[in-house]
């Protein structure tokens, strides 16, 4: 029987929030193709994910380990997929669309010289498969057709809801040691920095209060700080505001920042770029608090308060302490 295999990125044996978004249409692509789903972990703690990722069909995880796999390597990493894919009859491999999962399947696709088509929202299967997939920062949705001995795709990050299978499995773990030699260790991750900032991380944080230009300056966004911190999430910034050395990098939303997906997405003084909105259109709820009725991000947004954000979030942050 043939098989799909989802690649998923873990962390302490939890798997990704994207990995399970890419896994759920890695089921969808295995059942259109009367196919077994299966999963690929990197890790010492690899095999830990089992349980969750039955809960969405994977029927067989395999856990790459190899004695110089003990952190990343992304060329020795495409070509442990490429091997795997390669010992049986692979009909698709998945990965999330983060930034290793992008650069595990290139040197997957150069090793199995075939095509890998990025940051897909769709997959259509067939003789040639159909796919759709966003290009240019999400601003273009492409539709094309994908012919290949096996289809290499890399899924959108948080354009996919996650979807537990109407039946969970309980899959077996099998370990996998490819064949690796010096050339595929040539890059490799060799340490960590921690990060400066304090609190929820902002790829995690289910609130986010972000702040653009019309903040004004570094001083204003302590409002914001004090509204996230109200809230439980913490604080974000346009391009804008970091260009304008208010903010670190770090906390940047956009096309050139993080891309987010929170319950709640504050939008302050944010004029809503293309650019911008890539970052946060993964948000559940956008709140934009903007003086110009016009700004591109009230259209955007779920809720809008068109007044002075100096007025409008310690007004929201007095009415939250109020309530407590």
């Amino acid at each position: 029987m043939s098989a799909v295999l989802a690649l998923v990125e873990q962390e302490s044996g939890e798997p990704e929030e994207t990995s399970l978004e890419s896994l759920t249409l890695a089921r969808d692509v295995a059942d259109a193709a009367d196919a077994a789903l299966e999963a690929v972990v990197f890790g010492d703690e690899g095999a830990a994910v089992a349980e969750d990722v039955g809960a969405y069909g994977v029927e067989v995880v395999h856990h790459v380990t190899h004695d110089r796999l003990d952190g990343y390597a992304p060329e020795a990493c495409g070509d442990a997929v490429a091997q795997l894919a390669s010992a049986g009859t692979t009909e698709a491999v998945l990965a999330p669309g983060s930034d290793r999962g992008q650069e595990t399947m290139a040197h997957a696709g150069a090793s199995l010289d075939l095509p890998v088509a990025a940051n897909c929202t769709d997959v259509d299967v067939g003789d040639e498969y159909e796919v759709e997939r966003q290009r240019w920062g999400g601003s273009l949705v492409e539709h094309a057709r994908l012919a290949a001995e096996t289809t290499l795709v890399t899924v959108a990050e948080h354009e996919m809801r996650m979807e537990p299978a109407a039946e969970p499995t309980d899959p077996g773990v099998e370990g996998f040691t490819p064949n690796l030699d010096d050339d595929q260790f040539r890059v490799t991750v060799d340490r960590v920095e921690p990060s400066d900032t304090e609190g929820v991380p902002l790829g995690e944080a289910r609130v986010v209060v972000a702040g653009g230009r019309g903040v004004g300056n570094a001083e204003d966004f302590d409002q914001l700080e004090e509204l996230a911190d109200l809230l439980g999430g913490t604080v974000g910034a346009s391009r804008a505001a970091v260009n304008e050395g208010w903010r670190p990098h770090d906390d940047q939303v956009g096309l050139t920042g993080a891309k987010i997906s929170p319950d709640l997405y504050v939008a302050c003084g944010i004029s809503g770029a293309v650019q911008h909105m890539i970052g946060c259109k993964g948000a559940d709820n956008i709140l934009a608090i903007n003086t110009d009725p016009d700004a591109a991000i009230i259209q955007q947004g779920e809720y809008a308060v068109i007044a002075d954000l100096h007025e409008v979030v310690p007004a929201l942050s007095e009415a939250i302490r109020d309530a407590e």
